[in-house]
């Protein structure tokens, strides 16, 4: 599997202070959104014959035209990864008799990241094209989420020490100061989708992948001294 960004960039910022007024503890999010850059989709073939061999030929050899049609598009070694490669039997159930063997059946699987999103579709379409019937995805998501990521802590900690000032003023007092403070939550892409089969087909529409926006967001705990 690529590696993708971590499933949650959670961190612990601590302060620890002793206490010598009235303690208050208060939660906080903070978000940021971002429209996704990376679009990773599994594309592979599947087929089947007669012969385990024959299947499992068939296979490398459409992954052949699938590859190059990627080398074609622009798509770098380093984005290109063989996630799976399987043989299996295919039998033939019919009541009150054993299984019959029908032949085998055999895929071959890659996952691709796809820099440029706004191009996957035409090239999913032209693997289509070169022989690739199963394709799942898009997961997409954030490269380098970090400064998304700051832009919530910065947004999670003004928000919690706003509502300590209000608190405090509500209560005839003042913050004097953070005792503690932890983050919690992070950035977690969303899951792939389930895998679709798909065939080669004539004059049809392009298929398009949407980016939209995703949204990171942080969570902080953090206690204060009132006096």
């Amino acid at each position: 599997m690529l590696l993708t960004p971590s499933a949650a960039l959670a961190q612990q910022a601590t302060i620890t202070q002793t206490i010598a007024g009235t303690r208050l503890d208060v939660t906080a999010n903070g978000e940021a959104t971002r429209v996704p850059d990376l679009a990773i989709i599994s594309a592979g073939v599947v087929t089947h014959d007669a012969t385990a061999s024959g299947a499992i030929q068939q296979a490398a050899t459409r992954m052949v035209r699938v590859r190059d049609a990627l080398k074609r598009a622009g798509i770098a070694d380093r984005d290109i990864q063989t996630s799976n490669i399987s043989l299996n039997p295919d039998y033939v159930y019919a009541n009150n008799e054993p299984p019959k063997l029908n032949g085998y059946s055999a895929a071959n699987q890659l996952m691709v990241r796809f820099r440029d999103i706004a191009s996957s579709g035409k090239i999913l379409d032209a693997l289509v094209a070169e022989g690739a019937n199963q394709i799942s995805g898009p997961n997409l998501s954030i490269d380098k989420p970090e400064a998304a990521l700051d832009e919530a802590r910065a947004k999670a900690v003004a928000t919690g020490r706003a509502r300590a000032d209000l608190y405090a003023r509500a209560l005839g007092m003042r913050v004097v100061k953070v005792v503690s403070m932890s983050e919690s939550g992070g950035y977690a892409p969303p899951p792939p989708m389930p895998p679709m089969v798909m065939a080669a087909r004539g004059e049809r529409d392009q298929t398009a992948v949407d980016p939209g926006e995703q949204k990171l967001q942080v969570s902080v705990s953090m206690t204060f001294e009132l006096q």
